[in-house]
């Protein structure tokens, strides 16, 4: 069995940052304070953590026949991640992330490559049947993989596992999710892109919403920490204080962790904690996984704060 198998996206990211003023072009010299060359995309980081965590993780999806798919696949490798699914596009590039950082935000430019012709065919049959959990990361840059992906959780579930879908940020700003939801059982938006996804001005009220259609709805609100919406009942995980690098890839470390709990058997309650334990260890470092959580440090706070962990 795999405990954990991610479907998605996996690239390098190029994080530079903090930027002083406001991106100029013009062929203008600007410099910052760092730069960092790190394993990316947010089903990657997502495995990355589970992986950190113990979980047993696979990931499907597909990367270039270059030095960027060659880095990205060595350092999943290194993470505990077993890439034999993760295929070899011998004509598209592995896509390729920029992100700026300024204040708190950042900006973030993909070059997709094979994240445009990545599809529920590169997952292969025995392992999908093989996964407790199934997890997508990035619908909305994955436009050939979107058309199949419900019927691929729903033989996911037919399996006996259960689902889970991070859409992240729509380039396009359409957020047509189609019948999506229907074969999610967790929905893990931030709260902008639920916002967005429901189309209402509230987080809590977009995630009522988007769970009267399905789904368990949890939203990573940031510093606020993170809530859930099951059946019209919420929970909540208040934030907990750290120093912050950056904070690239928290969401998707947050994933993991939720997850793992989920795994574990943990109440809802408990796997939220567990979520912003593990997105508040990863803004400690640059990029998203040099700082990821192991699951002692889940269990430390946990029993420190006294959580449910039955």
């Amino acid at each position: 069995m795999v405990d954990l198998l991610v479907v998605g996206d996996a690239n390098p990211d190029v994080i530079i940052g903090p930027l002083r003023t406001d991106l100029a072009f013009g062929q203008r010299e600007q410099l910052a304070a760092s730069g960092t060359l790190t394993l990316g995309g947010s089903g990657a980081i997502t495995a990355a953590g589970a992986a950190r965590l113990g979980l047993k993780v696979a990931i499907a999806g597909r990367v270039g026949d270059d030095e960027g798919g060659r880095f990205v696949r060595a350092a999943l490798e290194a993470r505990g991640v077993d890439t034999s699914a993760l295929q070899t596009d011998p004509e598209r590039p592995t896509p390729l992330t920029t992100v700026l950082t300024r204040d708190g935000d950042r900006a973030i430019v993909t070059a997709p490559g094979t994240l445009a012709t990545t599809t529920a065919a590169d997952v292969p049959a025995e392992l999908l049947a093989a996964a407790r959990h199934v997890h997508s990361s990035s619908y909305f840059l994955l436009p050939e993989l979107a058309p199949g992906l419900p019927a691929l959780l729903r033989a996911a579930r037919a399996h006996g596992a259960t689902t889970s879908v991070d859409t992240n940020d729509d380039p396009a700003g359409r957020w047509d999710v189609g019948e999506l939801l229907g074969e999610t059982d967790f929905l893990l938006p931030n709260a902008a892109e639920a916002v967005r996804l429901a189309g209402v001005a509230d987080a809590r009220a977009a995630a009522a919403a988007l769970a009267a259609r399905g789904p368990t709805v949890v939203v990573k609100d940031g510093a606020e920490g993170a809530f859930a919406c099951r059946a019209g009942e919420f929970a909540f995980a208040t934030g907990e204080p750290a120093d912050a690098v950056d904070t690239v890839g928290a969401g998707d470390s947050f994933n993991a962790g939720f997850l793992a709990g989920v795994l574990a058997g943990l109440p809802l309650a408990t796997a939220l904690r567990c979520g912003v334990v593990c997105g508040g260890h990863s803004v400690r470092a640059a990029g998203g996984t040099a700082g990821q959580a192991t699951w002692d440090d889940v269990l430390v706070h946990l029993e420190r704060t006294g959580s449910d962990l039955a």
